[in-house]
């Protein structure tokens, strides 16, 4: 397999790795997978957003998140978070990421996408603080509000460390659209400012990631490779059981200094 194939998802294919044996959610719409099944000694939820050629908002055929994605990932994380209301052991939720974007398009916006990705944002979001461990899983692109909406409020996310991971509020292309520069001159820049870097190397010094995984190649992982991922996994949900459902730990890291003394001074006074 291979990037080259236009209709190959690495969400799609990761989703169906991690769910072999697992329990499919029925009643979604075609771009939005989702499946219960146990991981260790873990029920889990996975949820994963994937191309789909005959989506009736073509903006969002290739895997971006657009209205009907955010709304159906808002209501499989809200299912999740009604079915386990008063159990003292909370479902996992992983979501699988591999969106490309949020969906941009006339249509979109007159039907409220800030609306949709919004209520997916806040899903999870809610199924966080009600003690429900969220994993994100990055296994190629998180973009923009795609990103925003599918996995971003996780407790922790992981992610290969793979040329075809990228992370970023915006492609090159739009960024240097925006800037008014060159898509050379803002790479020249991304050299020496990471948070304007594409590669997962530079993303990874911001602190926000739990886990960068070397997977020897991402489009056909050796059974070797999917269990270590399956056990990055699961360590991470145990982990999140003694840190608390709250995303101090994003800022650990030295090029987040500034961060945490905006934070610390804002404390201060207010």
């Amino acid at each position: 397999m291979s990037t080259s194939d236009n209709s190959f998802s690495r969400g799609d294919y990761w989703f169906r790795q991690l769910t072999a044996g697992a329990t499919p959610v029925s009643g979604l719409c075609p771009s939005v997978l989702a499946a219960d099944g146990r991981l260790q000694q873990h029920d889990v939820r996975y949820i994963a957003v994937v191309p789909d050629a005959d989506n009736r908002y073509p903006r969002a055929a290739r895997g971006e998140v657009g209205l009907l994605e955010g709304w159906t990932l808002a209501k499989v994380v809200n299912r999740v978070i009604d079915q386990d209301a008063g159990k003292s052991r909370k479902r996992a939720i992983v979501a699988i990421i591999d969106v490309p974007s949020q969906a941009y398009g006339r249509r979109e916006e007159a039907f409220g996408i800030h609306q949709a990705l919004a209520g997916a944002a806040g899903a999870y979001a809610k199924a966080r603080l009600a003690g429900h461990p969220i994993v994100g899983l990055i296994v190629g692109k998180a973009m923009s509000g795609a990103f925003l909406a599918h996995g971003y409020q996780a407790n922790k996310l992981i992610a290969f460390n793979d040329s075809g991971v990228m992370i970023h509020a915006m492609g090159k292309e739009s960024a240097a659209r925006i800037t008014l520069r060159s898509v050379e001159s803002l790479e020249k820049l991304a050299a020496t400012i990471p948070p304007m870097a594409y590669d997962i190397e530079n993303y990874a010094t911001l602190g926000l990631l739990s886990q960068l995984m070397d997977i020897a190649n991402p489009e056909n992982a050796s059974a070797e490779d999917i269990a270590r991922v399956q056990a990055a996994v699961a360590t991470a949900i145990n982990e999140i059981a003694t840190q608390g459902v709250y995303l101090g730990n994003r800022l650990g890291a030295d090029n987040r200094a500034s961060s945490r003394k905006v934070r610390e001074l804002m404390r201060q006074q207010w």
